[in-house]
Parts: structure tokens; C-alpha cells; sequence
């Protein structure tokens, strides 16, 4: 996919790997500057690829949930690459193993982790941000929420909680921000097949698992990094300008299908 990015500066959270890492590249091969983020020791090898392609780069660790790293974050970014034309907040966590519980067992200490970095860090990054945009008149926010934002699933209530405030935070930012030229949009993938889902769910080792998975997905297949990094591409791109507050799902047809059958 190519969209014009020359001469734009993209800070992405949680981009040592994974969907992250799969946006930086493809707006680094877009011509976009590059501000990676993640937790210290976890950069991944996405700065000296974005290099390889030709732009400028730079890793900045911080947690996105605590306000004051995300605040030198920003400042850090702008300083070594420049203004931030595009922030996507793609930074997320979520519950596993014994700690997914039904509401009633739901810890309060797991409640509070998932929330901090899902919805916390969002509005974090976004306060830190939009001002240099809106001083700018122009820029771009881009959150990744999830389909569990707008379908939920059983025993992941934070994270479902979490993500659901994160599309219609991104909603009311974009009512906000749209008399500044700043656009902000939602992207909700399902099932994308990263380093940690191929492990947990598409293991040839647990083969009904996995099947169980597809099942639910019209089209019969986990979704790749590059489908998200596509989706982020068209977002921050000009060919988007009329497009804001929206949510585009990337989950082949799954948040459609869900009930089909029931």
C-alpha cells in the first residue's frame, strides 16, 4: 500500500514488536519520520529497520500509563525527530491465565493494571500531543482499540471495558479536535496473528483450540500485522481527510458474525 508521508513525523506507542512494530514500518516505507516507544529493553530492532528504509529514527522507552514518562515521551520525541504530525496509540495490555475471572473474582489490582495502560496511557499520550497539533492546525491521532471494544467476551472485563472507552474517547476527542484540522479514528482488530497469539492460540498443538478460533471468522483465517499497519496507513494519510471519529474494524467479518449461529 503507498500513501504520501513525506516529511511527516509518527510517534508510535508499544511499537518494539508485534502491530506496533508492523505500523512503523509501513509508514517509515511511506516516508514517514519515525518516534518508536515501548518499556525500556524493548525496542526490538524497529529503529535500525526503519533506518534500513531510509528515514530517520529513534527509540524512546517510557510506560504510558504514568503521566510523567509519557510527558518527557513527548518531549524527548520532538526534540531528536521533530513536531508529531501522527500519534498512534497502540500500547496495550491485557489479563491472562488465572487472572481472567468472572466479575465477582475479578481483581481489583488486575483491574487497575489493564485500565492504566489501555484507557490511561490513550489519554495520556493524546493531552501530551494535540497541543503542538492544535498550535500547528493540523495532526492525526489514530487508537487501536479491539472488537472486544465492541463486542465483549467473557471473563476479560477490563480489557473490554477498557477498549470500549477508548472508541468512544477517540469519538469525542475527534468532535474536539476537528475545528484545529486534527483527526482522530479508531481501528478495532480481532484476531491478529502476532509472536504472542500464534503461541497462544494458533499452536498446531492445540489444533480444536485453534479451530474453535476460526470458527468465528468468516473469513477462516487470523488477520496479519500488515492488515492493521494498512488500515493506520490510510488513516494517517491525506487520502483520509474527510474521515474522523470513525471506527474502522479490521476482524474479517468476525464482530459480524458473531452470533450467527445462536
Amino acid at each position: 500500500m503507498k500513501v504520501d508521508l513525506n516529511g511527516k513525523v509518527a510517534l508510535i506507542t508499544g511499537a518494539g514488536n508485534g502491530i506496533g512494530q508492523a505500523i512503523a514500518l509501513a509508514m517509515a516505507a511511506n516516508g514517514a519520520s519515525i518516534v518508536v516507544n515501548d518499556l525500556p529493553g524493548s525496542e526490538g530492532g524497529t529503529v535500525e529497520q526503519v533506518r534500513a528504509l531510509g528515514q530517520r529514527a529513534a527509540f524512546v522507552a517510557a510506560d504510558v500509563s504514568r503521566r510523567e514518562e509519557v510527558e518527557q515521551l513527548v518531549s524527548k520525541a520532538e526534540s531528536e525527530i521533530g513536531p508529531i504530525d501522527i500519534l498512534v496509540n497502540n500500547a496495550g495490555i491485557n489479563t491472562s491465565g488465572p487472572l481472567r475471572r468472572s466479575i465477582h473474582e475479578y481483581d481489583e489490582a488486575e483491574w487497575r493494571r489493564v485500565l492504566s495502560v489501555d484507557l490511561d496511557g490513550v489519554f495520556y499520550c493524546c493531552r501530551a500531543v494535540t497541543p503542538g497539533m492544535v498550535s500547528r492546525g493540523s495532526g492525526v491521532v489514530i487508537n487501536i482499540a479491539s472488537v472486544l471494544g465492541l463486542v465483549p467476551m467473557r471473563l476479560q472485563i477490563a480489557y473490554s471495558s477498557a477498549k470500549a472507552a477508548v472508541v468512544n474517547f477517540t469519538r469525542a476527542a475527534a468532535l474536539e479536535l476537528a475545528p484545529y484540522g486534527i483527526r482522530a479514528n479508531v481501528i478495532a482488530p480481532g484476531s491478529i496473528l502476532t509472536p504472542a497469539t500464534r503461541a497462544l492460540f494458533y499452536n498446531p498443538e492445540r489444533k480444536a483450540l485453534m479451530e474453535s478460533l476460526l470458527s468465528h471468522i468468516p473469513l477462516h483465517r487470523p488477520g496479519e500485522p500488515s492488515d492493521i499497519a494498512n488500515a493506520a496507513l490510510y488513516l494517517a494519510s491525506p487520502d483520509s481527510a474527510y474521515v474522523t471519529a470513525a471506527v474502522l474494524t479490521v476482524d474479517g467479518g468476525w464482530t459480524a458474525g458473531f452470533a450467527r449461529e445462536w
